[in-house]
């Protein structure tokens, strides 16, 4: 079927369109630079802000090129002096009642006001008047709100509502009073959001930001009765780079050690080795539901931001959910015990540390389920941005840092850990383990391209020892609760599930580096950082995770075999049904 295409003209340049797209798209196809500030490809496409007016010949007033489609003959000028004074009215009135804190801001630097206040030369506001003055949301365990910071511009409800279909946020009050915030204005803490930070990465100021809590982290590392240990999360090695200007998905896994060792902590892990724990156990529970045919499908308990959906959506099938701690859970709970044994450390004074790309992660920690004799697993999570600041904090010239290998005895990791954290790579890494144990044999295949790749939901059959096992990995809530329906409602017969909260797995989680809404239009970004993780994984000498010696040591000193008794004790969780909202609705 071929395309249609209309002709118009942009700025005195003949361009050719498809029919149907908008002035944004051709003038982006013509290399023609439009700034925007509320549009997000594919998520927020409205026209609220207006920043990307445009003039077109022959129509009275400006055109919102993000939404007007391209006609046949239209001449659009895009930078005539009508539209940058407009655009500059528009600035201006937005900046009026913005805060003025850019110095201080956790955005600052990486902020899209920002870089068109500098961009359009704002120098200083024309329209001063009333603010509005507007409590800072700093209730919850991952998510900071402070809507003093706000333009309006709708992505985080976009997100939030399209994308992740649970709708914990939207547009409140009319006119001058109208805000974002949740049902009733009550806290994040108090409704139904799952923490997955999606908000956060499509936010384009400072409003939305994590939690932070490296000022913890810089207390416990300054005193000498902590032992700080730090595990790193597989995303985090493909995206940490990003915050040092280095290209997306570039693995500084080398760098980033040698920087960890110079923040003073005393210990640093790889959380890779902890992921081989969850396969270990993962696998070996798998086997036994799929041989008793008992709670099928099983699905995967990894992403916290999931695991807070299905408990308070649809908790019926909480029995369906693997009973594993994630491996930064799993890997916190075995320094506590096998480690400080080990090495003759009281637990109580050690402190761990998880970097993580996920703010869901920092909900987790704290939860109930995840202590042992009182003692939480792990004691601190920060995101892959909150590690950046602190590197910068001590003044450590990130690019220019030699390669340092992680410490043992418990760095050593497989491939299987690495691909952990793109979407279908907790499967894949399973089914490796699952298909060696079940045949009793060291196999060839590695690679399960079936559950690879950028597909919102990757369907396959494969077939292990003779017997077919149904598979699916998917990412992002909206497809998670399309998955669960067909589960409820018969449709499919799985016995494998894969879910993670964030659209394309950790690689996009919610504390990973922020890319404006112009570099995610024009980049893959998911696909750069995970080609990073599946290069990782090409290279690793062990791609296994039950080949893993450091594993082997571990289950053969303390653990004794997957699913034994210590296993269940330190390494799986329970769930509990949740409300969505603590509050009146």
């Amino acid at each position: 079927m071929n395309e249609e295409f209309v002709t118009l003209t942009i700025d005195d340049q003949e361009v050719k369109a498809k029919k149907g797209s908008t002035i944004l798209q051709a003038a982006k196809q013509a290399g023609i630079d439009i700034p925007t500030l509320c549009f997000l490809k594919e998520i927020n496409e409205v026209g609220d802000c207006r920043m990307c007016i445009v003039e077109v010949e022959g129509r009275r007033g400006f055109a919102t090129s993000c939404i007007q489609k391209v006609e046949e003959g239209m001449v659009v000028h895009t930078n005539t002096q009508n539209v940058l004074e407009a655009r500059h009215v528009i600035l201006d009135l937005i900046i009026s009642n913005h805060a003025k804190d850019c110095l201080t801001c956790t955005r600052s630097g990486n902020c899209e006001l920002q870089a068109l206040a500098t961009k359009f030369n704002i120098s200083k506001v024309e329209f001063e008047g009333t603010r509005m003055k507007h409590q800072i949301d700093d209730l919850s365990p991952s998510i900071v709100r402070d809507f003093n910071k706000c333009i309006l511009c709708r992505r985080c409800v976009a997100v939030c509502k399209n994308v992740q279909k649970i709708g914990a946020i939207d547009c409140i009050n009319r006119g001058f009073d109208s805000c974002i915030s949740t049902v009733g204005d009550h806290s994040l803490n108090d409704v139904n959001c799952t923490f997955c930070g999606q908000c956060i990465e499509a936010c384009p100021t400072g409003a939305l930001h994590e939690k932070e809590t490296i000022d913890e982290v810089w207390v416990k590392l300054k005193d000498p009765d902590s032992y700080v240990i730090v595990q790193t999360a597989p995303a985090v090695r493909v995206a940490l780079g990003e915050e040092f200007d280095m290209s997306i998905g570039t693995n500084v896994t080398g760098k980033m050690v040698t920087a960890l060792k110079r923040l003073g902590f005393n210990k640093v892990f790889d959380t890779n080795t902890g992921a081989d724990f969850t396969i270990m156990e993962e696998a070996n529970e798998f086997i036994q539901r799929f041989t008793n045919n008992e709670h099928l499908p099983m699905i995967t308990s990894c992403s916290p931001g999931w695991v807070k959906y299905i408990e308070m959506n649809e908790p019926e099938l909480l029995p369906h959910l693997s009973t594993c701690k994630s491996p930064h859970q799993m890997f916190g709970a075995l320094l506590k015990t096998y480690y400080a044994k080990k090495e003759g450390i009281d637990p109580n004074k050690i402190y761990v540390v998880s970097v993580m790309p996920c703010i869901a992660k920092k909900f987790e920690r704290q939860r109930e389920e995840m202590k042992n004799d009182e003692l939480c697993d792990v004691d601190n999570v920060i995101t892959t941005r909150e590690l950046s600041r602190m590197i910068k904090q001590a003044n450590i010239e990130f690019t220019k840092l030699e390669d340092s290998e992680f410490d043992q005895p418990m760095g050593e990791a497989t491939g299987a850990g690495a691909i952990f954290g793109t979407t279908g790579g907790v499967m894949e890494a399973a089914l490796r383990t699952a298909q060696d144990t079940l045949t009793g044999e060291d196999l060839e295949k590695i690679n399960f391209e079936e559950v690879r790749g950028g597909e919102a939901i990757k369907k396959a059959t494969v077939k292990i020892a003779g017997k077919e096992i149904k598979v699916v990995a998917t990412s992002g809530l909206a497809n998670a609760k399309q998955i669960l329906e067909e589960i409820k409602t018969g449709k499919a017969d799985y016995q494998f599930v894969e879910i993670m909260a964030c659209p394309g797995g950790c690689v996009m989680g919610g504390g990973q580096p922020i890319k404006s809404a112009k570099i995610r239009s024009e980049v893959d970004v998911r696909k750069l950082r995970a080609d990073g993780l599946y290069s990782i994984d090409e290279k690793s000498h062990i791609r296994k995770s039950h080949q893993n010696p450091v594993v082997k040591k571990i289950y053969d000193e303390f653990l004794e075999k997957p699913g034994s008794h210590i296993a269940e004790k330190l390494l799986h969780t329970t769930y509990q049904k949740r409300e969505k909202y603590s509050i009146e609705t």
